[in-house]
C-alpha cells in the first residue's frame, strides 16, 4: 500500500481492496471513537488495543511508512526515467484482481449501473489537469486531509490528488529531506481526514454492502485509464505513438512488468492458503 501511495495514479486503497483487508481496515479506523478515548482515559490499554484492532493497524501502518520512506527515491527515479514498466506493473496488479472483485458482488441491474458510475467517476478524476503553486503551511494540512480520503478510496490515487492540488512535489521533497514540521502538518491532516471519511465508507459497507462494493469495483476499473503505461499530456497513446512522440515504448519490459504484477497479486491473494498448507504439512 505504501509503494502504491507514492505513485501518482495508484491508490493504496486499491491494494487493500483487492487483497481483502479493506473492510477490516475501515472497521479498525472507525473504532477510534469516544469509546476508545474512554478506555484510554481509564488506563484499560489491553481492552483499547483489542477495540481498535491494534495489532492489525500497527502492522499495516508501519509497513506503509517503511515502504514510503524506503521506496520514495526509487519510485521517483522510475517515474522520471522508466515510467512505462512502472505503470505496467500496477496495471498487472489491478487486472489480476478484477476476477476476484467481480465475484465478490451479487450482481443486479442497479449494481451494474453503480459499476458504470464508478468507472465514469474514476476516469473523470483521471482527466483533471495538475496545477503548480507555492504552498502556504496550512495547505499541507488540507492536502493531507484530502489526499488521505483518496488514498483509502480504491481506484482514486491520493498522490494524483496531490498532483492536481499542486502539492505532490512539495510533500515528496519534505519526505526525502525529512522536514519534520511539514510532515507533521501533513500527518495531522491525514489523521483528521482518515477518521472522518473512513466512518462514512464503513457505514456504507455495513448498510449497502454489495452496492458499495460494485461502486468501488467500478472506480478500480476506471483507474486503469489513469495508469495506462503509454500516456503523454494526459492523452492515451498506443506504444508506437508513444515511441514517435515521447520516448522508447519499452514494450517488452512493460509486458514483463504486467506479468510480474499478475504474479505478485496472485501470490498475495493466495499467501494465507500457502502458509496454512505449509503449517499443516509441518504438523
Amino acid at each position: 500500500m505504501g509503494a502504491a501511495d507514492v505513485v501518482p495514479g495508484v491508490s493504496g486503497g486499491t491494494l487493500a481492496f483487492i487483497l481483502g483487508i479493506y473492510e477490516r481496515l475501515l472497521a479498525a479506523i472507525s473504532s477510534i471513537d469516544t469509546a476508545a478515548v474512554k478506555l484510554l482515559l481509564k488506563g484499560r490499554f489491553s481492552a483499547l488495543w483489542q477495540h481498535i484492532d491494534g495489532t492489525f493497524l500497527l502492522c499495516l501502518f508501519s509497513g506503509i511508512l517503511l515502504s514510503i520512506f524506503s521506496l520514495a527515491n526509487v519510485i521517483s527515479y522510475l517515474l522520471e526515467h522508466r515510467p512505462v514498466p512502472l505503470w505496467a506493473f500496477f496495471n498487472g496488479l489491478i487486472l489480476a484482481s478484477l476476477p476476484v472483485l467481480l465475484r465478490s458482488v451479487s450482481w443486479s441491474a442497479a449494481r451494474l449501473l453503480l459499476l458504470v458510475l464508478g468507472i465514469v467517476f474514476a476516469v473523470a478524476v483521471g482527466m483533471l489537469a495538475p496545477v503548480q503553486l507555492q504552498p502556504a503551511p496550512y495547505m499541507f494540512f488540507l492536502a493531507g486531509a484530502i489526499a488521505i480520503c483518496a488514498m483509502i478510496l480504491p481506484g482514486i490515487s491520493g498522490s494524483f490528488i496531490l498532483l492536481i492540488l499542486g502539492m505532490y512535489a512539495p510533500i515528496m521533497l519534505a519526505v526525502t529531506e525529512l522536514r519534520f514540521t511539514t510532515l507533521a502538518l501533513v500527518a495531522a491532516g491525514c489523521l483528521v481526514g482518515l477518521l472522518s471519511f473512513s466512518r462514512l465508507l464503513n457505514w456504507l459497507l455495513k448498510h449497502f454492502h454489495d452496492a458499495t462494493l460494485a461502486l468501488l469495483t467500478g472506480v478500480v476499473i476506471g483507474a486503469l485509464y489513469r495508469i495506462w503505461p503509454w500516456q503523454h499530456n494526459q492523452q492515451v497513446l498506443s506504444p508506437w505513438q508513444y515511441q514517435q512522440l515521447v520516448a522508447n515504448h519499452d514494450l517488452l519490459p512493460a509486458i514483463m512488468a504486467v506479468i510480474a504484477g499478475i504474479l505478485v497479486i496472485t501470490l498475495l491473494l493466495n499467501l494465507e492458503r500457502l502458509f496454512n498448507t505449509a503449517e499443516n504439512g509441518a504438523r
